[in-house]
Protein backbone atom coordinates (compact mmCIF):
# COMPACT_ATOMS: atom_id res chain seq x y z
CA UNK A 1 0.00 0.00 0.00
CA UNK A 2 2.65 2.46 0.22
CA UNK A 3 3.66 2.09 -2.88
CA UNK A 4 0.74 3.21 -4.41
CA UNK A 5 0.46 5.69 -2.37
CA UNK A 6 3.40 7.19 -2.98
CA UNK A 7 2.19 7.29 -6.80
CA UNK A 8 -0.54 8.87 -5.69
CA UNK A 9 1.05 11.18 -3.77
CA UNK A 10 3.77 12.11 -6.94
CA UNK A 11 0.95 12.64 -9.51
CA UNK A 12 -0.71 14.79 -7.31
CA UNK A 13 2.64 16.92 -6.72
CA UNK A 14 3.21 16.75 -10.64
CA UNK A 15 -0.49 18.03 -11.10
CA UNK A 16 0.14 21.02 -9.20
CA UNK A 17 3.33 21.85 -10.83
CA UNK A 18 1.74 21.03 -13.86
CA UNK A 19 -1.08 23.73 -12.78
CA UNK A 20 1.88 26.24 -11.63
CA UNK A 21 3.47 25.90 -14.89
CA UNK A 22 0.92 26.48 -16.89
CA UNK A 23 -0.16 29.39 -15.29
CA UNK A 24 3.38 31.16 -15.27
CA UNK A 25 3.17 30.38 -19.01
CA UNK A 26 -0.27 32.18 -19.13
CA UNK A 27 1.70 34.76 -17.65
CA UNK A 28 4.14 35.42 -19.57
CA UNK A 29 2.07 35.15 -22.60
CA UNK A 30 -0.27 38.11 -20.95
CA UNK A 31 3.08 39.73 -20.19
CA UNK A 32 4.50 39.81 -24.00
CA UNK A 33 1.40 40.93 -24.94
CA UNK A 34 1.00 43.69 -22.59
CA UNK A 35 4.29 45.21 -22.16
CA UNK A 36 4.23 48.24 -23.66
CA UNK A 37 1.28 48.95 -21.52
CA UNK A 38 2.40 48.13 -18.45
CA UNK A 39 5.50 49.82 -18.91
CA UNK A 40 3.62 53.32 -19.92
CA UNK A 41 1.42 52.69 -16.92
CA UNK A 42 4.06 52.65 -14.77
CA UNK A 43 6.41 55.54 -16.28
CA UNK A 44 3.12 57.62 -15.81
CA UNK A 45 2.72 56.73 -12.52
CA UNK A 46 6.64 57.69 -11.47
CA UNK A 47 6.20 60.59 -13.80
CA UNK A 48 3.44 61.97 -11.57
CA UNK A 49 4.47 61.21 -8.51
CA UNK A 50 7.84 62.47 -9.47
CA UNK A 51 6.17 65.75 -10.90
CA UNK A 52 3.92 66.34 -7.75
CA UNK A 53 6.86 66.17 -5.57
CA UNK A 54 8.87 68.62 -7.51
CA UNK A 55 6.50 71.08 -7.48
CA UNK A 56 5.64 70.63 -4.30
CA UNK A 57 9.17 71.34 -3.26
CA UNK A 58 9.29 74.35 -5.43
CA UNK A 59 6.05 75.81 -3.88
CA UNK A 60 7.87 75.21 -0.35
CA UNK A 61 10.92 77.35 -2.03
CA UNK A 62 8.66 80.13 -2.88
CA UNK A 63 6.74 79.97 0.26
CA UNK A 64 10.03 80.26 2.71
CA UNK A 65 11.57 82.72 0.43
CA UNK A 66 8.16 84.83 0.63
CA UNK A 67 8.32 84.68 4.88
CA UNK A 68 12.07 85.27 5.15
CA UNK A 69 11.16 88.60 2.29
CA UNK A 70 8.32 89.89 4.75
CA UNK A 71 10.53 89.39 7.88
CA UNK A 72 12.89 91.51 6.03
CA UNK A 73 10.45 94.19 5.58
CA UNK A 74 9.24 93.63 9.02
CA UNK A 75 12.14 95.76 10.10
CA UNK A 76 13.25 97.41 7.03
CA UNK A 77 9.86 98.16 5.15
CA UNK A 78 12.03 99.97 2.32
CA UNK A 79 14.05 97.16 1.74
CA UNK A 80 13.82 96.49 -2.12
CA UNK A 81 15.21 93.45 -3.05
CA UNK A 82 12.37 92.03 0.03
CA UNK A 83 9.69 93.83 -1.57
CA UNK A 84 10.49 92.41 -5.04
CA UNK A 85 11.23 88.73 -3.54
CA UNK A 86 8.05 88.81 -1.47
CA UNK A 87 5.78 90.24 -4.90
CA UNK A 88 7.60 87.91 -6.84
CA UNK A 89 6.95 84.94 -4.60
CA UNK A 90 3.18 85.31 -2.97
CA UNK A 91 1.41 88.31 -4.31
CA UNK A 92 -1.17 87.97 -2.29
CA UNK A 93 0.95 88.23 0.67
CA UNK A 94 2.82 91.44 -0.80
CA UNK A 95 -0.78 93.08 -1.25
CA UNK A 96 -1.46 92.79 2.34
CA UNK A 97 2.02 94.70 3.32
CA UNK A 98 1.55 97.19 0.90
CA UNK A 99 -2.13 97.97 2.63
CA UNK A 100 -0.49 97.31 6.20
CA UNK A 101 2.50 99.77 5.24
CA UNK A 102 -0.44 102.75 3.39
CA UNK A 103 -2.22 102.70 6.76
CA UNK A 104 0.35 103.23 9.06
CA UNK A 105 1.62 106.12 6.70
CA UNK A 106 -2.12 107.42 5.51
CA UNK A 107 -0.84 106.44 1.97
CA UNK A 108 -3.90 107.55 -0.12
CA UNK A 109 -1.72 106.47 -3.59
CA UNK A 110 -1.28 103.14 -2.29
CA UNK A 111 -4.83 102.50 -0.73
CA UNK A 112 -6.41 103.94 -4.51
CA UNK A 113 -4.39 100.81 -5.98
CA UNK A 114 -5.07 98.36 -3.58
CA UNK A 115 -9.08 99.37 -3.68
CA UNK A 116 -8.85 97.82 -7.56
CA UNK A 117 -7.06 94.50 -6.25
CA UNK A 118 -7.94 91.19 -7.39
CA UNK A 119 -8.15 90.05 -3.86
CA UNK A 120 -12.01 90.81 -3.03
CA UNK A 121 -11.03 91.42 0.40
CA UNK A 122 -7.94 93.71 0.22
CA UNK A 123 -10.19 96.10 -2.58
CA UNK A 124 -12.98 96.26 0.54
CA UNK A 125 -11.14 97.17 3.00
CA UNK A 126 -8.52 99.71 1.62
CA UNK A 127 -11.67 101.17 -0.29
CA UNK A 128 -13.22 101.82 3.27
CA UNK A 129 -10.11 102.85 4.36
CA UNK A 130 -9.42 105.32 1.90
CA UNK A 131 -12.77 106.96 2.39
CA UNK A 132 -12.18 107.19 6.18
CA UNK A 133 -8.97 108.99 5.52
CA UNK A 134 -10.36 110.63 2.93
CA UNK A 135 -13.69 111.94 5.27
CA UNK A 136 -15.71 110.86 2.50
CA UNK A 137 -18.88 108.26 3.15
CA UNK A 138 -17.65 104.44 3.03
CA UNK A 139 -19.21 101.30 1.89
CA UNK A 140 -17.47 97.87 3.06
CA UNK A 141 -18.93 94.66 3.11
CA UNK A 142 -16.59 93.48 5.28
CA UNK A 143 -16.87 96.39 7.60
CA UNK A 144 -20.57 97.16 6.83
CA UNK A 145 -21.77 98.51 10.40
CA UNK A 146 -18.94 100.06 11.03
CA UNK A 147 -18.83 102.12 8.15
CA UNK A 148 -22.55 103.07 8.82
CA UNK A 149 -21.04 104.21 12.39
CA UNK A 150 -18.79 106.36 10.43
CA UNK A 151 -21.40 107.50 7.78
CA UNK A 152 -23.42 108.42 10.76
CA UNK A 153 -20.92 110.41 12.55
CA UNK A 154 -20.53 112.47 9.35
CA UNK A 155 -24.00 113.01 8.74
CA UNK A 156 -24.33 114.15 12.73
CA UNK A 157 -21.30 116.62 11.91
CA UNK A 158 -22.97 117.82 8.34
CA UNK A 159 -25.89 117.85 10.77
CA UNK A 160 -28.00 115.72 8.81
CA UNK A 161 -29.78 114.43 11.87
CA UNK A 162 -32.66 112.41 10.28
CA UNK A 163 -29.89 110.58 7.79
CA UNK A 164 -27.87 109.53 10.48
CA UNK A 165 -30.69 108.24 12.69
CA UNK A 166 -31.98 106.25 9.37
CA UNK A 167 -28.60 105.22 9.15
CA UNK A 168 -28.11 103.52 12.46
CA UNK A 169 -31.37 102.28 12.59
CA UNK A 170 -29.97 99.81 9.80
CA UNK A 171 -27.64 98.46 12.05
CA UNK A 172 -28.83 94.86 13.28
CA UNK A 173 -29.14 93.92 16.89
CA UNK A 174 -26.79 90.90 16.93
CA UNK A 175 -23.96 93.17 15.29
CA UNK A 176 -20.66 93.94 17.33
CA UNK A 177 -21.29 97.91 16.57
CA UNK A 178 -25.19 98.22 18.22
CA UNK A 179 -24.09 99.26 21.39
CA UNK A 180 -22.23 101.55 19.91
CA UNK A 181 -25.02 103.14 17.07
CA UNK A 182 -27.19 103.06 20.66
CA UNK A 183 -25.32 105.42 22.04
CA UNK A 184 -24.95 107.46 19.51
CA UNK A 185 -28.06 107.25 18.84
CA UNK A 186 -29.07 108.18 22.69
CA UNK A 187 -26.09 110.78 23.15
CA UNK A 188 -26.19 112.50 20.18
CA UNK A 189 -29.41 112.36 18.20
CA UNK A 190 -32.10 111.80 20.96
CA UNK A 191 -32.72 115.39 21.94
CA UNK A 192 -32.28 116.83 18.13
Amino acid sequence: MKISETIDEVKKELSGDEHMLASAFKIEKLYKKHKFKLFAVVGLAVAYFGGTTIMESIAQGKRESANTALLTLESDAKNAKALDTLKTNNPALFELFTYQEALKNADTAKLKTLSSSKNPIIADISNYHLAVIEGKEAKSNFYGDVAKVYNASLDIKAGKIADAKYELELIDEASPAYNISKMIKHYSIKGK
